[in-house]
């Protein structure tokens, strides 16, 4: 990468850092630095530190709006991308999932039962045999969920919307799939 694009990005990353409302001279949040400069280094699923930064700190103003804590948003965003990646999907689709299926919402329990922020079922505990898992620790639901949805992604041959479909248990019908990949392209698609 050139030294003028790496100046570009870092301006760029430096400018995502501002919170809305503060004045370009007062500088990034020390606090969401310091809690992204750890994940980022922390995380072995991306490429560098530097690819971590630039989208750990896009994301994070996308999710904003759902997690309130910097760290928390930090932690899932972290998390997300190491389990998506870990079975190579977007973790970007990963997001669309999470917003839809919880809204963000760590502690979410469905009137089905299901639980968490991808909303795995508990039955999935007994099935494999791992009863004493917590379906509410962000990366015992996130290695359910993103193992699942790879699960059916490869059963339905790559279409993305049968998939999502079998995920949600809604298989045939559009409207969980179009929900997803609306929330998909509009909000958490990287330009």
């Amino acid at each position: 990468m050139s030294m003028v694009a790496r100046i570009s990005i870092i301006a760029l990353l430096a400018a995502l850092l501002l919170p809305a409302g503060v004045p370009a001279d007062a500088g990034p949040d020390p606090e969401l630095r310091e809690i992204l400069r750890v994940a980022a280094s922390e995380s072995d699923s991306f490429p560098d530190r530097f690819e971590a930064e630039v989208w750990l700190t896009d994301m994070s103003r996308r999710l904003a709006g759902h997690v309130g804590d910097p760290e928390e948003r930090i932690e899932i965003l972290t998390r997300v991308h190491y389990e998506a990646s870990r079975v190579k999907l977007p973790p970007e689709l990963i997001l669309a999932v999470i917003e839809v299926e919880s809204n963000f919402d760590r502690y979410a329990i469905s009137v089905a039962g299901a639980i968490g922020l991808m909303q795995i079922m508990p039955f999935w505990l007994d099935e494999i045999g791992r009863p004493n898992d917590n379906l509410l620790h962000i990366d015992t639901n996130l290695r359910y969920g993103c193992t699942i949805l790879r699960f059916y992604y490869d059963k339905e041959n790559g279409d993305l919307r049968r998939a999502l479909g079998r995920y949600n248990g809604s298989l045939g019908k559009r409207k969980y799939p179009n929900k997803v990949i609306d929330k998909l392209s509009k909000k958490w698609f990287q330009a």
